[in-house]
């Protein structure tokens, strides 16, 4: 009973300091459209605030990971808020599109670090299914974001103003430091940190791009976050120009999509106890793809209205949430001693290919589902592909 009070107060805090980054997505999504139009910005244009934010979100955890090994996993988590607080403030000020874009880029430089310093925390504490239950207890606490967040946006916009959105989000980041502070010790003992060092750290770097089952893993996962990106980068448009929702409806659409994902990854660790994590992730990217690719023809076929296209998507999201937390376990499972560059280099690979694929789907958007359901789909399919290249020979319970 001690350690499973210590196991949830643990995901708790990990949890509420990981809805950091989510809720700097979510929260503004609404009111998308408001701002392009405040600033003179386009659909596409906007879309640049998403990207930047994911660049930098992943490639700062390069940095997080390697430091967060050195010097414990706290100092990294509170220095990542700070700059976190600041972009915050800075997008509250901002007044073109080229400094909300800047400063969202500063958002995501700070935000990285509640990313990829939890995944490592969770390697110190636990490995295998139980790390995978800790993941999903961790989603669970997330899952509020989804589900709240835009609603807060909306509320908060229009009370506000949709600047007030990234003041909240600046005293959100101040209040993680203290519960850090308070409410988590330090995971890392002195004894088992690793010094930084360039040489050791590239030697690592290149051991984990040459580990097939690492790389095939965070791009299954890499795969599956893409599709949510894309998701979060065009929903807002399709939602309120092709089905005509207000901000209030499309936050609650948003809400709904999103519930597949995390009310899916709760049964992950017991899955994996019972099947292992290989054929939880084989089942559930199978399913993710067929699930994406189906609701692709019937979009295809003229039958896309919103309930069609909302359906489609929660399902293929509830596939979805068995194969990120499982995903995340399974890369790093062989990497204890290299836990945070392990975390670091996976979450950057898989920020950047989410912000490739809404780089490369933004263009096509034309205000209907199409584009986004076709680009989603794709990712669907890559992932199945790729779990069945890298795991089907290693079908037992892992």
């Amino acid at each position: 009973m001690p350690q499973a009070k210590g196991l949830f107060r643990s995901a708790l805090v990990l949890g509420l300091m990981s809805m950091v980054g989510p809720f700097a997505i979510d929260m503004y999504l609404p009111v998308m459209p408001e701002i392009g139009a405040a600033l003179g910005a386009d659909e596409a244009a906007m879309g640049a605030t998403i990207i930047g934010y994911f660049i930098a979100f992943g490639l700062a955890q390069l940095v997080y990971g390697p430091w967060a090994d050195q010097a414990g996993r706290r100092v990294p988590i509170y220095v990542g808020l700070g700059i976190f607080a600041l972009g915050s403030v800075g997008a509250a000020m901002a007044e073109s599109l080229g400094t909300l874009v800047a400063w969202r880029f500063v958002q995501g430089l700070g935000g990285a670090a509640v990313m990829v310093v939890p995944r490592a925390i969770i390697r110190d504490l636990h490995t295998g299914a139980e790390a995978t239950r800790m993941m999903a207890m961790i989603m669970l606490v997330i899952s509020v974001s989804p589900m709240l967040a835009p609603l807060a946006g909306s509320g908060v916009s229009a009370v506000a103003g949709w600047r007030a959105i990234f003041w909240v989000l600046a005293v959100a980041a101040v209040a993680c430091v203290s519960l850090m502070h308070f409410a988590l010790p330090e995971t890392l003992p002195p004894e088992r940190r690793v010094r930084v060092n360039v040489a050791a750290l590239s030697r690592v770097a290149r051991m984990l791009l040459r580990d097939p089952k690492f790389m095939g893993l965070t791009f299954v996962g890499g795969l599956g976050m893409a599709s949510f990106f894309i998701f979060l980068a065009l929903a807002p448009f399709v939602y309120t120009q092709d089905f005509g929702l207000t901000p209030t409806q499309f936050s609650l659409a948003f809400a709904v999509n999103a519930a597949g994902f995390f009310a899916a990854s709760q049964a992950a660790g017991p899955l994996a106890d019972r099947l292992g994590l290989t054929r939880v992730v084989l089942g559930g990217a199978t399913g993710f793809g067929i699930a994406t690719a189906t609701l692709l023809a019937v979009v295809a076929s003229g039958a896309g209205s919103l309930a069609v296209v909302m359906t489609g998507l929660f399902i293929g999201n509830a596939f979805l949430g068995l194969v990120i937390p499982t995903t995340m376990v399974m890369a790093l499972d062989d990497h204890g001693e290299n836990a945070g560059m392990a975390s670091s280099l996976g979450g950057t690979l898989q920020m950047v290919a989410g912000g490739v694929a809404v780089s490369l789907a933004s263009p096509f958007h034309d205000g209907t589902a199409m584009p986004m359901v076709a680009a989603i789909a794709a990712c669907g399919l890559g992932a199945t592909l790729l779990a069945w290249v890298i795991l089907g020979r290693l079908r037992q319970p892992a």
